[in-house]
């Protein structure tokens, strides 16, 4: 680790503390190594909605919204980030056949924020195929 990186690490290392200690999120461990990183870990979002009474119908059309608007490919990141940012907060419309009522799938449960499994997990984004620069994500699930 260069001395430029170390400073970053200590900043890193504090903010994992915070989320870990002080705000009661499961850490999830390094997943620098890990196979098949992604900003949506279906794995773990799948069984809290489940959980939370969505059907696999709606699991599966929520999931598949949230992954359309993280991975919109005629948008910048800020406007995907923008996007993926409403569906957390204000939720996922469903509608699950024709004629049906379009439903509120939400991702987060706000109005019982104990009830979520708020978790983080540490890993390396690599900028330009080259340099490795650790980052810590926060999950919500």
């Amino acid at each position: 680790m260069t001395s430029i990186s170390q400073p970053e690490r200590a900043t890193q290392n504090r903010v994992a503390r915070l989320f870990r200690d002080e705000l009661g999120y499961r850490h999830l461990g390094d997943w620098s190594g890990r196979a098949g990183n992604s900003c949506i870990e279906e794995s773990l979002l799948a069984p809290f909605m489940a959980a939370s009474g969505c059907s696999p119908a709606q699991i599966s059309r929520a999931l598949h919204a949230l992954r359309t608007e993280a991975h919109h490919p005629g948008r910048s990141l800020y406007a995907s980030n923008q996007a993926v940012y409403s569906l957390l907060r204000y939720g996922v419309q469903v509608k699950l056949e024709a004629g049906a009522l379009t439903e509120t799938v939400h991702l987060i449960d706000w109005s019982r924020l104990e009830k979520n499994d708020f978790a983080m997990a540490e890993e390396v984004t690599l900028k330009g195929g080259l340099a490795r620069r650790p980052q810590s994500r926060v999950l919500r699930w």
